[in-house]
């Protein structure tokens, strides 16, 4: 089995009949949808179906690729994810790891938000003041998923530990085809952390897109901020993250000052 036929087994065996519109008929053996299911929701022949997912099969057409992330449910990232492992996407540019003075001109001018860019590790490359006071209960401020499961700090700092956690692993997934460091940083987080193993092997993928955070901070206290991700056209592989307090947290981020 290849990359693409484990991501696809594992995304099949997270379906219910229910979901996808089919009558679940009598007991099943193992979770999910069964592959002959897939087949047909997807307009493809069942023994086909069945190769690509032992990786018989490695080079289906993107006509296909589409067909079967709808019988899925991978929505876009997903769909993506499964182009980007069967070879149709394509290759990424040599991903930059310096910040343009530009860039970090804009994260400075922004004096009610935090504001930090990061690489497709989620390595933080650079960020504003206020970011690194928000971050500074953490031992090294750059490596951020070593941060979430090897400091004991950031358990403390993000109120939602779990759920950032799954986040992150899900954005690292989507970044990790075709990125040699990525790669690295992947083997290493699964040699050290079970928990990083078991969220791994839920095939989750997203990006880091719009979300909600609230912080536990030693000095400002609690905060909740609202992000948004920016994708950087001029440095392949960098993202802007802007995160803005809600009305009640304007306040406790000042006090980070």
């Amino acid at each position: 089995m290849n990359d693409l036929g484990e991501f696809l087994r594992v995304r099949r065996a997270q379906l219910t009949p229910e979901e996808v519109g089919l009558a679940a008929s009598g007991a099943r053996r193992v979770a999910g949808l069964r592959r002959e299911e897939v087949a047909v929701l997807a307009g493809v022949s069942a023994d086909y179906y069945t190769r690509l997912e032992q990786g018989r099969e490695r080079n289906p057409s993107g006509q296909v690729v589409d067909a079967i992330a709808r019988a899925l449910r991978l929505g876009q990232n997903g769909r993506w994810y499964a182009y980007q492992l069967a070879g149709l996407a394509p290759k990424p540019e040599t991903p930059s790891e310096e910040v343009a003075p530009a860039l970090r001109q804009l994260m400075d001018a922004f004096d009610e938000a935090v504001a930090y860019i990061i690489n497709r590790r989620l390595d933080v490359l650079a960020c504003n003041a206020l970011a690194a006071a928000l971050l500074s209960p953490l031992e090294d401020l750059r490596p951020m998923m070593t941060n979430l499961f090897h400091d004991p700090a950031a358990r403390d700092l993000f109120d939602d530990w779990p759920s950032v956690a799954r986040e992150s692993v899900e954005a690292l997934r989507l970044a990790s085809p075709d990125n040699e460091s990525v790669q690295q940083l992947i083997g290493e987080l699964l040699a050290s952390s079970n928990e990083f193993a078991e969220l791994w092997k839920q095939h989750g993928v997203n990006t880091l897109g719009s979300t909600v955070k609230t912080f536990n901070h030693p000095v400002a206290g609690r905060l909740t901020l609202t992000y948004q991700t920016f994708d950087i056209q001029s440095a392949p592989g960098q993202s802007l993250l802007v995160g803005t307090p809600a009305q009640e947290s304007l306040e406790a981020l000042k006090r980070l000052t």
